[in-house]
């Protein structure tokens, strides 16, 4: 008998549209800035709508789309839209200056983006600064009458989905050079909702907001495509302000969030925190470490806290781990999520011993699918066995469970002894009255190198250099203090969000200098 020719990998993947079908009353998507809430029957006719559009614009299989807009439906109509097309969705920064947009456009070259009429001079002056401007479509102003007047081409069907097509390019930032494109293919999103529900026990009963921008993968891959995934619902906010963003917890009747440790820090600010928080089946923590105090004071509250870590380029959701586990290791992401092969590679090319960090390696169908017009880019971070080598510095324990110790590039040796940034950090944010702390190496003439640490205080809180890094000494190891700290109003960031270390490495460094001139 004759084999049946099965495909290698689900040719329709937008599970939106069975879940529009099967089960059309259940609500996937509410969008609270807007007061918009839809069902999944609603949220595939508004993809398939949207998806006519497209295809009335000419654009067709691997043709970017852009979008420069907040956090709204059109991002996932859009996104759906793309899907059943063959277009790359391009979630476009609106943080970044002209010149930095146009180099992504530039880059990416999108045949159409479509926008909010806030973000439409920073698009034209992109222009100005060399890039081609495409056509751009009014979210507001002329997407709706598009939508009402379009009728599905001759002949017009979902393009079939193939492991390795593009879904979406997503630009991640840096303070110098060209900016990198990720590719995130079919596989690499089908693979990490699949890992991800599984890993974290996700199904159709739960609620979980989105509060980061969309040109993160955060909102995208962390949230809203694992939980179409199971038929779930994704609440939306425009932006995170930690009052109204508990109240919305609690309204929506979230079941789980994650968040960054400042946020966290803002959300234990707000009165009646413990009711919002306490209620959830569990909170997931990431981008950098959280502070033990603020674990302790969570947990103490009845809410179930987890550490998590994820990159774009592979994921983005990497581990999961047991709420037993989770208080048990404070501090610990856990094991790797289902699919997922790690390694810790030392400096010598080995693999790390227990206990000991190392560089974190990743392979498993949730890898992403390259730079976009950077092989070299791609084939700097990718090795020929197909390992990620993400410049992550982690340890494991007997048990198999990871911890995170930092970025490779951001550690410094102080007096012979590794020092990680982000651990010095956390202990400097359980001080009482600091909102933030951000960690640089300096060069010393005795040590080589120590720390030097840029803080941010709360409103209308004094805070004393000594006292800071005596708490710091009673944390951590001497050598992992920081020698001198530098009180500021706000730290410098990317246009991703992230803490922008090079400007103060170099803010750092220049001030080392003159005072070793003195």
């Amino acid at each position: 008998m004759a084999r049946p020719n099965f495909p290698s990998f689900p040719s329709r993947p937008d599970v939106v549209s069975w879940w529009g079908k099967v089960h059309p009353s259940r609500i996937a998507l509410v969008d609270r800035a807007r007061g918009h809430r839809l069902t999944y029957g609603e949220l595939d006719a508004a993809s398939e709508r949207l998806a006519h559009v497209l295809g009335g614009l000419g654009g067709g299989r691997g043709d970017r789309v852009g979008v420069l807009a907040g956090s709204r439906v059109e991002q996932l109509t859009l996104f759906g839209a793309s899907l059943r097309i063959g277009a790359v969705l391009l979630p476009l920064n609106w943080r970044l200056a002209a010149p930095e947009l146009a180099r992504v456009l530039n880059d990416a070259t999108p045949s159409v983006v479509f926008g909010e009429a806030r973000f439409r001079a920073v698009a034209e002056e992109s222009a100005a600064s060399g890039a081609p401007l495409p056509r751009w479509i009014d979210l507001d102003a002329e997407l709706p009458a598009l939508v009402h007047k379009s009728q599905a081409p001759a002949g017009f069907a979902h393009v079939r989905a193939e492991a390795e097509m593009p879904t979406m390019l997503l630009y991640t930032s840096g303070s110098t050079g060209r900016p990198k494109g990720a590719i995130l293919p079919h596989r690499q999103l089908f693979y990490n909702s699949l890992s991800t529900t599984t890993g974290w026990g996700l199904d159709s009963n739960d609620i979980a907001p989105v509060h980061t921008p969309f040109f993160h993968t955060g909102g995208w891959h962390v949230v809203a495509m694992p939980h179409f995934h199971v038929g779930g619902t994704v609440v939306l906010f425009e932006q995170f302000e930690a009052r109204s963003f508990l109240e919305g917890l609690v309204e929506e009747k979230c079941t789980w969030t994650f968040g960054v440790p400042t946020q966290i820090a803002m959300m234990l600010e707000c009165s009646g925190w413990e009711r919002a928080l306490g209620g959830l089946r569990f909170f997931m923590s990431g981008g950098a470490p959280c502070a033990p105090a603020i674990q302790a004071k969570l947990r103490a509250a009845g809410v179930t806290f987890r550490e998590g870590f994820g990159l774009t380029e592979f994921g983005p959701n990497c581990f999961g781990i047991s709420n037993d586990e989770a208080t048990a290791k404070p501090g610990y992401v856990g094991h790797p999520m289902p699919f997922v092969e790690m390694r810790l590679r030392s400096d010598e090319g080995t693999e790390a011993a227990v206990g000991e960090p190392g560089e974190l390696l990743l392979r498993g169908p949730q890898m992403f699918g390259g730079y976009w017009n950077a092989p070299d880019k791609t084939a700097e971070c990718v090795d020929d066995d197909g390992w990620l080598h993400t410049g992550d510095l982690a340890m494991r324990d007997a048990e198999g469970a990871y911890r995170i110790c930092g970025r490779k590039k951001e550690m410094y040796i102080s007096g012979g002894e590794n020092v990680f940034p982000g651990e010095v950090e956390a202990a400097l944010a359980e001080c009482d009255g600091v909102v933030e702390a951000a960690v640089v190496a300096v060069p010393d003439a005795k040590w080589g190198e120590v720390g030097c640490a840029y803080v941010v205080s709360k409103r209308g809180r004094t805070l004393v250099e000594s006292e800071l890094i005596a708490h710091v000494r009673t944390r951590l190891a001497g050598y992992k203090a920081p020698k001198s700290i530098v009180l500021v109003e706000a730290i410098p960031r990317l246009g991703s969000g992230k803490i922008d270390r090079n400007a103060l490495g170099a803010a750092a460094r220049e001030a080392a200098a003159r005072g070793a001139t003195r």
